[in-house]
């Protein structure tokens, strides 16, 4: 009996997932390697190539490159941008602001400093090192959702491709321990905003690229989730998160779109996965 055996009753049609301890991969459920559209998850993976793209010179995370806004202010969603139009709806750093479209200004940048497409260098600098085989960002039609190719939510990947992906976001594969640190640490920690799905929170603490849990109820991770979990999930029903004091990942992918469903289901297994 496994503890992801709960997936065999989600409303979904296919699903896959992954539970990691340290650096072990303790169970899999589902067909992982099969490639689901992220959704908002593939963030993760842009930001992940911008933390390189840092460290190699390419764009530094303090380079302002959008009306006065970092990147890491893009990342962590304090520039004050739309959701999906580059226009300002509030103050740089007043308020958690979402953006999916503060992605696609990032990778353009980092296209345009590498002077390659930004699909390219994410496959080189981040798939490729990790042993990756195909590129996050496809053309074919409808495999990226409405959002195919889209640097903040386009990407396509395996269970098996975010176990990887997931390590590197644990341990200092691709990038140093201290940007790690920093891009796992709130940035301007006391911004209040909107968690897409689960309302407004005061503090809405996140990274340079993952959302992290902090005290936030309700929440899409479970209640033993420590406050420094750290991940995403995708409004395609995909979720990854870190818990550094349980030392646990947890990755599921599923072909339903979040919902009601989710809001239950994720919660639950959360708190399953860590009562072992």
């Amino acid at each position: 009996m496994s503890v992801l055996d709960q997936l065999e009753s989600w409303p979904v049609a296919t699903c896959a997932a992954a539970l990691v301890r340290g650096d072990e991969l303790v169970d899999t459920w589902g067909p992982t390697t099969q490639a689901f559209p992220l959704a908002s998850v593939t963030k993760l993976l842009t930001a992940l190539a911008a933390l390189v793209a840092h460290e190699e010179g390419t764009l530094d995370l303090d380079a302002e490159i959008w009306d006065g806004a970092t990147v890491a202010d893009l990342l962590a969603h304090s520039a004050g941008i739309a959701a999906h139009e580059p226009t300002r709806v509030s103050d740089l750093r007043q308020r958690r602001t979402y953006s999916t479209v503060a992605y696609d200004l990032i990778a353009d940048a980092i296209a345009a400093s590498a002077r390659m497409p930004f699909d390219d260098y994410i496959f080189e600098a981040v798939f490729a090192p990790l042993g990756r085989q195909h590129r996050p960002f496809v053309s074919s039609a409808g495999a990226g959702g409405p959002f195919a190719g889209a640097a903040g939510a386009g990407g396509v990947a395996s269970v098996d491709d975010l176990v990887a992906i997931m390590q590197a976001w644990r341990s200092p594969i691709l990038v140093d321990e201290s940007t790690l640190g920093r891009a796992r640490r709130p940035h301007v920690p006391e911004l209040a905003g909107v968690l897409p799905g689960f309302g407004r929170h005061e503090p809405n603490p996140w990274g340079l690229g993952p959302e992290i849990r902090g005290n936030k109820t309700p929440h899409w991770t479970g209640l033993r989730n420590s406050p420094t979990t750290f991940g995403h999930f995708g409004q395609s029903g995909t979720m990854v998160w870190i818990d550094p004091v349980a030392d646990t990942t947890l990755i599921a992918l599923s072909d339903e779109p979040f919902g009601s469903w989710a809001s239950a289901a994720w919660p639950a297994l959360a708190d399953a996965v860590l009562l072992l």
